[in-house]
């Protein structure tokens, strides 16, 4: 690109925009935040202040249509990304997008089609690529360390359920939560994923069912090359935010486990006691926020593709309505089923 720094806009500053924000303005050199679209006024002046962000709005149309902005990013709620996408990509944006594009295999599919078409670049916000622990478990899978890989095993827990209002909202566990295990699983194994079969309960909290959703989750996925995977889902661990992940091998295993505070092992009488998991996903996944934005920035000064495409988001929305299909009709649905 022309700019020596890449110029962003941002759409929304709720949690994830504040660290998107954070991250383009004090921690990559490469890039500038210069325009904020936040409908809650007073949110927006004082995020525009703290960060010297010189243009706001409560209408992200005018941030898209600024001559200044290469690149847009959306933090908005879910139902939004599909129309301000197309208009980005109308208005030549390329867009680094949280997940899910939308929760329709069409409208994603008009999405890719409009970026491809509009010749823009367009990067779906699967962090958990970036954390250290699955990046290295990714990079000695793939270099055959392990040999051919047979199994893999994901476990992902929440430390608390999330606001009955975000409940109602998430579009329910597979595609909210799960949905990134589904990215995971394809990311980890070279395999395309051909069948899901999910298993849900509510036994956490009576709120999910009465949102017509679940907390507690267990999903088998078949590979092509007959490898396996299981997930495992709870929206409440009360020890902390739960994320380990296992690939077994023709010839070994690699496996990550928690990160904590610190690493100490008491032992007393009692037992041996030792850190509890971080608490919270902002925590966890501080440093994949920043590596999926700075491999994003890569790929437009370098006009490379971006490495998490639309493509893999609609992969894993695919993944996602295959296992509320599976959870319904109580059987195992092949991914080819959902198109």
């Amino acid at each position: 690109m022309d700019s020596s720094k890449i110029r962003f806009g941002v759409i929304g500053s709720g949690r994830i925009g504040k660290v998107h924000i954070e991250n383009l303005v004090n921690r990559i050199s490469d890039s500038e935040v210069v325009a904020l679209a936040e409908v809650v006024q007073t949110e927006r002046e004082k995020i525009a202040q703290l960060y010297h962000i010189p243009k706001t709005s409560g209408n992200h149309s005018e941030i898209i249509g600024q001559s200044d902005v290469d690149a847009i990013v959306i933090c908005s709620p879910t139902d939004t990304h599909y129309p301000i996408i197309l208009e980005a990509a109308a208005s030549g944006k390329h867009i680094f997008c949280e997940k899910p594009l939308d929760l329709s295999i069409k409208k994603i599919k008009e999405i890719n089609d409009a970026v491809k078409k509009a010749g823009v670049k367009l990067m779906v916000a699967f962090n958990r690529r970036y954390d250290p622990n699955f990046f290295k478990v990714h990079e000695i899978t793939k270099a055959g360390k392990i040999g051919d890989p047979h199994l893999l095993r994901i476990t992902s827990r929440d430390p608390a359920p999330p606001p009955e209002e975000y409940i109602r909202s998430s579009g329910g566990l597979f595609l909210d939560m799960t949905i990134h295990d589904f990215d995971m699983a394809r990311y980890l194994i070279d395999s395309p994923v051909t069948e899901v079969y999910a298993q849900g309960r509510v036994l956490v909290d009576p709120v999910f069912e009465k949102a017509g959703d679940i907390d507690t989750a267990v999903v088998v996925l078949s590979y092509e090359n007959g490898a396996m995977a299981t997930i495992d889902n709870s929206r409440e661990a009360v020890y902390g935010y739960d994320q380990r992940v296992e690939v077994f091998g023709s010839e070994g295993m690699v496996t990550v486990t928690n990160n904590t505070p610190d690493n100490h092992i008491y032992l007393n009488r009692d037992g041996v006691h030792t850190a509890l998991p971080l608490n919270f996903f902002m925590e966890r996944y501080t440093e994949s926020y920043l590596g999926e934005m700075q491999a994003f920035i890569q790929s437009l000064l370098e006009d490379t593709e971006p490495p998490v495409t639309g493509e893999d988001g609609l992969k894993a929305v695919q993944m996602g309505l295959a296992a509320n299909k599976s959870l319904k009709e109580g059987r195992p649905v092949k991914l080819e089923e959902i198109s």
